[in-house]
C-alpha cells in the first residue's frame, strides 16, 4: 500500500485532469451509443477503480471507448430492451477473462512501430478536428466522436465549416482564453516552478471557463451560452438517488442468439483496441515500463464484467484518457484509481458544480491533448528514418482519419508488410558477376517471390560460363526457388554453362541436383 501512494504527488494532480477529460467523453459515448447518460459515468467508474486497480499498466487509462459506439448503438436497437445489451458486456467480459487465460494478448507485439505512432498521430489529429466546432459553441455531434462520418452525414471536415455559421461568441472566447492558458502553463517558466506542478493547467482552464461564463453572461445577448452548450451530468440527490439509476441485465435473454453475437464481438474489438492502446501508450513511458497484455486482458474482463452487471457500457483502454494522464505528470495506476473515485464523487456529490463547466473549455483541453499527440516533430522523426517507416505512419493516419481505428490499423499492417517484403526481396538474392563468371547468392529467407528474379537472371548467363550458387547463408529456400536452380543446372550443360553449389555442412536443405546427380556436400567453389 505504501509502494502505491509513493508517488501520489504526481498522481493526483495527473488523476484531476483524467477526470476533467474523461468526464465529457464518458457522457458523450453514452450519448452516441443511444444508451442512458449515466451508463457512460458507471463505464468510467469502473474502468477507473476496478480496471485501475487489477491493470498491470502504470498509465493506461480505462473507460467507454469511442470505437465501440457504432457496435453499442446497432446492438442496443437491436435488442428487445437495454437490460438484453448488458448481458451481451457481461459475456465480453467473460470472454477477455478467457482471452488472457490463453495468453491471446501476445497479439498486440506484432503491430509494427510505424503503425502504432501513426495510429497515436492520427487520434491526436482527430481531437483536433473534431473539438474544433465545440471550441466555437457548435455541439450538436457528441465529444468523444471518433468516426468520419458522423451521426448527422457530414464528415470530419465538413462539419468543421458548417459550425461556422452557428458560432457563438461566449463559447469561442472562453475556448480561445483556455487555449492561452494551457500554451502558457506549458512554457518552461510555469513548468519549472513547484507551485505551478501541483496545479493542473486543465483545472486552470475549467475554474476559469465557469468564471468567464458568468462574467460573459451578464452582457446579455450572444455571450450568453445555451445550457446545450455546457456539461450535462445526471443530477442525483445522493447515494440512493445515484442507486436508482443503476440497470441490471436481464438473463431471460440469454436464450437470444443476438446477445451473444454482440457479446462475442464487443469482446474480439475491445480486446484488440485495448491491445494496440497499451502498446501505443507503453511508447509513450518515459521510464518504458511494459505492461503484462495477458494480465490486461484479464482486467479488462473482470472490468467489464462489473459494468455490465451495473448497467455499463463496455470498456477499453483509451488513449486520449491515458496520453492525457502522461502529459499531466501521471506516474502510476494510483492516479487511474483516482479519476474513477472523482468520477464517483462527482455524481454523488457535485453534479450541479460541474454542470457549469462550459463544453469549449474541455473541448480546448482535448485540443492540447491532441496536439501533443501529434506534434511536428513526430513527422520530421520518421521522416529522417526513411521511407520504409514514413509511409506506413502518413498511411495509417489518413486510414484512420477516413475510416475508423481498427480499419486504420489493419491498412497500417497491410502497408507495413509490403515495405518488409520488399526488403527481404532485394537482400535475399545477390547476383553479381566478373565476365563470364557468376555468383548467385542466396541470404535469409528466399520465398517464392524472389522466383522471378532468380529465374530471370539465370537464363541471362551466356553460353562458356560459370556459375557459384551460394546457399551457406540462406535459413530458407522455397521449394519454387529450388526448382527453378534445379531446372537450370539440368539444361546449363546444353551452352556449357559450368554450376557448382557451396552448401553449408550445419544446414540442412531441399537438395540441389546438377545434371540430375546429387552434388557433393563437401564440394567448394573454386
Amino acid at each position: 500500500m505504501k509502494k502505491l501512494f509513493r508517488n501520489a504527488a504526481a498522481d493526483f494532480p495527473a488523476a484531476v485532469v483524467v477526470f476533467l477529460v474523461a468526464l465529457p467523453l464518458c457522457l458523450g459515448v453514452a450519448l452516441g451509443s443511444n444508451a442512458p447518460l449515466f451508463a457512460g459515468i458507471i463505464a468510467g467508474i469502473v474502468g477507473g477503480i476496478v480496471i485501475g486497480s487489477l491493470s498491470g499498466s502504470s498509465l493506461s487509462v480505462s473507460g467507454p471507448a469511442a470505437g465501440l459506439t457504432a457496435i453499442v448503438a446497432v446492438a442496443i436497437g437491436k435488442m428487445p430492451a437495454y437490460e438484453a445489451f448488458l448481458l451481451s458486456v457481461v459475456i465480453a467480459g467473460l470472454l477477455q477473462v478467457v482471452f488472457g487465460f490463453i495468453r491471446a494478448g501476445v497479439i498486440g507485439d506484432y503491430v509494427p512501430n510505424s503503425v502504432i505512432r501513426g495510429m497515436l498521430a492520427a487520434i491526436g489529429i482527430i481531437l483536433i478536428l473534431k473539438q474544433l466546432p465545440h471550441l466555437t459553441g457548435f455541439d450538436k455531434d457528441f465529444q468523444g466522436d471518433e468516426a468520419f462520418i458522423q451521426i448527422d452525414r457530414r464528415n470530419t471536415f465538413s462539419e468543421i465549416i458548417y459550425s461556422l455559421n452557428y458560432l457563438s461568441p461566449g463559447a469561442l472566447v472562453i475556448g480561445l482564453v483556455s487555449l492561452i492558458i494551457l500554451w502558457v502553463w506549458d512554457q518552461k517558466f510555469f513548468k519549472s516552478r513547484k507551485l505551478f506542478k501541483f496545479i493542473p493547467g486543465p483545472l486552470v482552464v475549467v475554474a476559469t471557463g465557469i468564471l468567464l461564463n458568468g462574467f460573459l453572461s451578464r452582457f446579455g445577448g450572444s455571450f450568453v451560452l445555451d445550457p446545450n452548450h455546457m456539461v450535462n451530468l445526471p443530477v442525483t440527490a445522493g447515494l440512493s438517488s445515484a442507486g436508482e439509476l443503476l440497470r441490471f441485465p436481464q438473463w431471460q435473454h440469454l436464450g437470444n442468439g443476438q446477445v451473444w453475437i454482440t457479446g462475442i464481438t464487443i469482446a474480439l474489438v475491445a480486446s484488440l483496441e485495448t491491445l494496440l492502446s497499451i502498446e501505443a501508450v507503453d511508447k509513450l513511458d518515459p521510464y518504458n515500463r511494459r505492461t503484462p497484455t495477458n494480465r490486461e486482458l484479464k482486467a479488462q474482463g473482470i472490468g467489464n464484467l462489473v459494468s455490465g452487471l451495473l448497467g455499463g457500457l463496455p470498456i477499453t483502454s483509451v488513449i486520449v484518457r491515458s496520453s492525457a494522464n502522461l502529459n499531466a505528470g501521471g506516474k502510476t495506476r494510483l492516479s487511474t484509481m483516482i479519476h474513477g473515485l472523482l468520477l464517483l464523487s462527482s455524481v454523488l456529490f457535485i453534479p450541479g458544480l460541474l454542470n457549469m463547466i462550459p463544453l469549449s473549455a474541455l473541448a480546448a483541453i482535448l485540443i492540447a491533448t491532441g496536439y501533443k499527440l501529434a506534434k511536428p516533430a513526430l513527422f520530421r522523426e520518421f521522416h529522417r528514418k526513411g521511407w520504409d517507416q514514413l509511409i506506413p505512419f502518413v498511411v495509417t493516419i489518413v486510414a484512420i482519419l477516413l475510416s475508423d481505428l481498427l480499419i486504420g490499423i489493419l491498412i497500417g499492417m497491410a502497408v507495413s508488410l509490403f515495405f518488409l517484403l520488399r526488403s527481404n526481396f532485394r537482400s535475399a538474392v545477390m547476383i553479381v558477376h566478373d565476365e563470364n563468371k557468376y555468383l548467385v547468392r542466396f541470404r535469409k529467407d528466399v520465398s517464392f517471390l524472389n522466383k522471378p528474379i532468380v529465374k530471370g537472371r539465370l537464363e541471362q548467363v551466356p553460353e562458356n560460363s560459370f556459375v557459384l550458387i551460394d546457399i551457406t547463408r540462406a535459413d530458407f529456400i522455397d521449394k519454387d526457388v529450388i526448382d527453378v536452380i534445379n531446372e537450370f543446372m539440368h539444361h546449363a550443360q546444353l551452352k556449357n554453362i559450368k554450376v557448382e553449389v557451396k552448401k553449408s555442412a550445419f544446414k540442412s536443405l531441399h537438395q540441389l541436383v546438377e545434371g540430375g546427380k546429387e552434388l557433393n556436400e563437401n564440394e567448394r567453389a573454386a
